[in-house]
């Protein structure tokens, strides 16, 4: 009952303070006075002063996508040389060597598009400069640029006969100064104030309370007597002889906090440390955890809200958050049951309690015990129902059906919620293919928001929903004949195919998380998770930009008796099953090899 009482507790609050959120986004996007306007908006016009920016231009689609584009390309420019050079430049007291050509294009591909898969240990590998004026900012501006082309998208519903979608210089700013500067400030202050370090200090190394025995292999020899004096390990009564006698540990510091609050809520993901939001700097209790956790989503489904209002049709904007959120609570439903009831091998004779009589019981298995199973399986289904991808607990150690969940929430596409705009105008794609599909079981021409849904707008949806499923099925199937991925995999067998398969549902989910065991610093993996993570951001979004310049030009159409409403509870069924049709149709023959496979494997 109490792990019920917390998931409960946990979805009520993140749609509490959406609500109010979405209401503040509309007005920040739209040039509306709020409540910080006496701050921020001097600084919006500081930055229009100082880029030359001219805030009444109306760009057409193209002209917009362009902006995207190129804007994305000096980012991707900047990142990728910084990378390089890092071992030349300041701001690295550890003096860690410039990143690899492939790496370097691989983190510089994945934080660019938002994605922020990380094939590399974050406190060993990247430089407080490449950290913070690198990744951070790219956390910012991929985020920024996602609100964007939304908002371009709801002017592409709203405005009638014209060419102008706005600037994307003008919804690149207020995005950034009214929303995700000021949100990201009180979660940060939060962060540390939880116990989350923020700090320039160079990385420190201390001394255990009591010292460990390790074995040549790395793994840490329990019940071994220590012998400092002579440096000898005994273990049942015998002298291990290659035993190495470990009595300090390497503690990183640095600037976490402000990244760890915008990789949450700019649904980045990318952790600071290599372990994620699983290591106890990063992630030190359960109210930070509270908080990082909220804030994967919060933005995501205040912008349904936002939508809502934008468009005044605040019926619609519900209707897209309600199919969105039952899908949410039926994922989190699923993982949550399996992980309780952990797997036929745990529970057989007992040999393992997984009761909840004074503990969390169920799987626990690479979840940390702070969080438990019921906080543990809320983060997976967040941070994969949104492209976050931060994790708490690694989804390697989750059952099979657990685990399968989280795959197939980034296979739909990132649309249930999904990340900071893209979920919302991903999801916008499927209803437009909704309605048409529905206009003709009816015979009638389909109408969305009072625009008519013709060819054009069509080719252009479908290309959007099917991007994802094509980029992870043609990317994991080369892989899966690439002669050295089986080196990559921690596994053999179905769980070893579900490692691969979720790395590449991962990143053309623009997601990042990712099978704990799985080695993708490798030059194939790295190369080809890149073109994979850039198809699949820019793809869609020059779709949806082409999709918002169609329906800006054409004339609003009167509601009739014969319109299909988009607000009610069958377009929500449609709406849902349309996506989920999708999904299950591109993916079940992958997933019956992976994660089915070993599910039926398990039962037998």
């Amino acid at each position: 009952m109490s792990a019920v009482l917390q998931y409960v507790l946990y979805l009520a609050i993140l749609v509490i303070l959406a609500i109010p959120l979405g209401a503040y986004i509309k007005k920040a996007m739209c040039g509306e006075k709020t409540f910080l306007s006496k701050i921020l908006t001097p600084c919006e016009n500081a930055v229009y002063k100082i880029m030359r920016i001219n805030k009444d231009e109306q760009m057409n689609w193209k002209k917009y996508a362009l902006c995207v584009v190129f804007f994305s390309l000096f980012g991707f420019i900047f990142l990728f040389l910084l990378q390089l050079l890092q071992g030349v430049l300041p701001g690295n007291p550890q003096n860690l060597p410039g990143v690899s050509w492939h790496l370097s294009f691989n983190t510089t591909a994945s934080f660019v598009t938002n994605t922020n898969w990380q094939a590399y240990t974050g406190e060993s590998t990247l430089s407080y400069l490449s950290q913070a004026l690198g990744l951070t900012v790219q956390n910012f501006v991929s985020a920024g640029t996602g609100i964007a082309v939304l908002f371009a998208l709801i002017r592409g519903f709203t405005k009638v006969k014209t060419d102008g979608l706005g600037s994307f210089w003008v919804d690149l700013t207020r995005s950034i100064v009214h929303v995700l500067l000021p949100l990201n400030l009180v979660i940060s202050l939060m962060l540390v104030g939880g116990g989350v370090i923020q700090n320039l200090s160079p990385a420190q190394t201390v001394s255990l309370v009591e010292p460990i025995a390790v074995s040549a292999e790395g793994e840490i020899l329990e019940g071994a007597q220590i012998d400092l004096e002579n440096n000898t390990v005994t273990l049942d009564g015998q002298v291990v002889a290659d035993a190495e006698i470990v009595t300090e540990q390497f503690v990183p510091m640095g600037p976490a906090a402000s990244q760890v609050a915008i990789k949450q809520s700019g649904t980045n993901g990318g952790g600071y440390m290599g372990v994620n939001s699983a290591h106890p700097l990063e992630n030190p209790n359960a109210f930070t955890n509270m908080v990082e956790m909220l804030s994967i989503l919060l933005i995501p489904v205040a912008l349904c809200f936002t939508f809502g209002k934008a468009i005044k049709n605040k019926k619609q904007g519900r209707a897209i958050f309600i199919a969105m959120f039952l899908c949410l609570v039926l994922a989190l439903g699923i993982i949550a049951v399996n992980e309780q009831a952990a797997t036929p091998q745990l529970a057989q004779d007992g040999a393992v309690n997984i009761t909840q009589v004074d503990q969390a019981g169920g799987n626990m298995e690479g979840k940390e015990t702070r969080f438990g199973i019921a906080t543990s399986s809320t983060w997976a289904a967040y941070t994969t129902a949104a492209s976050n991808g931060s994790v708490n607990s690694m989804h390697d150690s989750y059952t099979p059906i657990g685990g399968m969940i989280t795959m197939l929430l980034m296979q739909l596409g990132e649309v249930i919620f999904g990340g900071v705009g893209c979920g919302l105008y991903g999801m916008l794609a499927f209803a437009i293919l909704t309605v048409f599909i529905a206009g003709l079981m009816v015979g009638r021409t389909p109408e969305f928001l009072g625009k008519k849904i013709e060819p054009y707008e069509m080719k252009w949806s479908v290309l959007v929903c099917l991007a994802t499923p094509i980029a992870i099925l043609v990317g994991s199937g080369i892989a899966a004949v690439w002669p050295t991925i089986t080196e990559s995999l921690n596994n053999g067998g179905a769980h070893g195919f579900s490692e691969m398969l979720y790395a590449f549902s991962s990143c053309a989910g623009n997601n990042g998380s990712a099978f704990a065991g799985f080695n993708a610093n490798t030059v194939f993996l790295n190369v080809s998770l890149g073109l994979v993570m850039l198809f699949v951001r820019f793809i869609p979004i020059i779709g949806t930009l082409a999709i918002a310049g169609s329906l800006a030009r054409k004339k609003r159409i009167a509601t009739t008796a014969g319109t299909l409403s988009t607000t009610n509870g069958m377009f929500v069924f449609l709406l849902i099953f349309i996506v989920l049709l999708v999904g299950a149709l591109s993916f079940f023959p992958a997933l019956a090899l992976g994660p089915l496979a070993e599910f039926f494997g398990m039962a037998v």
